[in-house]
């Protein structure tokens, strides 16, 4: 069973070269990919319990949330509206990740990141300017699909460009990403919800935008993995990427 985070002398095979700049930097910006998903994980729950989210949206459940009755929270909120809302974006991830495992291996792992980006900067933009729930179940669906290529390609990404010594420490930065993203989304829905006017929830929604760009933008300035070029039938190409990750010649 792992213990730790490095791998300790003689548990594995040693090699020609160095932890350099270059692949921290780039295992950092992939890790960025769980913020997405972070971000989504929590932003929901908040939306979801702003009057003026439901009022607009789901007037049926502000009603029973308004009524003094002695029933339930899960009995007020007893939408199946809602619940498409809140459960599309993870079944929609579902179905996306058998299809973004063939675009990672056919294209490489910088497609995958990028077109998971592109979707959910879509889907981000429709959630913040929705005028009726058609626009927020699209929006949403797309956000699933962000997410499903995110989950797919990041984490390969990380473990074929990080040297086995610390594979496992920048592995985690993509669990440590995701958790960045939940603590981001609720404090601004925190703020958010404050706001007196009324379209708090529609900023807590359009905010997933940022952490798509930064994940379009990151993996834009990307290289593939050697694995993937490897993959993709580049043996030179592959082999000049591996000794730019890993500082040396001899790989």
């Amino acid at each position: 069973m792992a213990g730790g985070v490095f791998v300790g002398p003689g548990t594995g095979g040693s090699y020609e070269g160095r932890v350099t700049t270059f692949v921290i930097i780039t295992c950092l910006v992939a890790a960025m990919g769980g913020l997405i998903f972070g971000y989504d994980i929590g932003i929901s729950g908040g939306v979801t319990s702003m009057d003026s989210f439901l009022e607009k949206f789901f007037p049926s459940v502000y009603r029973k949330e308004k009524e003094d009755h002695h029933e339930s929270m899960y009995c007020k909120f007893d939408s199946h509206l809602l619940q498409l809302f809140t459960s599309s974006l993870y079944l929609s991830a579902l179905v996306a990740s058998f299809f973004s495992s063939t675009v990672t291996r056919l294209f490489g792992r910088k497609i995958s990141m990028l077109s998971g980006g592109l979707v959910f900067l879509v889907g981000a933009i429709l959630n913040g300017a929705a005028t009726n729930v058609a626009m927020l179940i699209i929006g949403r669906l797309l956000l699933g699909v962000g997410i499903g290529f995110a989950n797919q390609s990041v984490p390969i990404y990380l473990s074929e460009m990080a040297p086995a010594k610390i594979r496992g420490a920048l592995n985690i930065g993509f669990q440590m990403a995701i958790t960045i993203g939940i603590l981001a989304a609720n404090l601004i829905n925190y703020g958010t919800s404050k706001i007196k006017e009324g379209y708090g929830w529609r900023i807590s929604l359009a905010v997933a935008a940022v952490p798509a760009i930064m994940m379009i933008v990151g993996s834009f300035f990307l290289p593939d993995t050697p694995n993937s070029i490897l993959e993709r039938g580049h043996p030179e190409k592959a082999m000049k990427m591996l000794q730019k990750i890993r500082g040396h010649e001899q790989c």
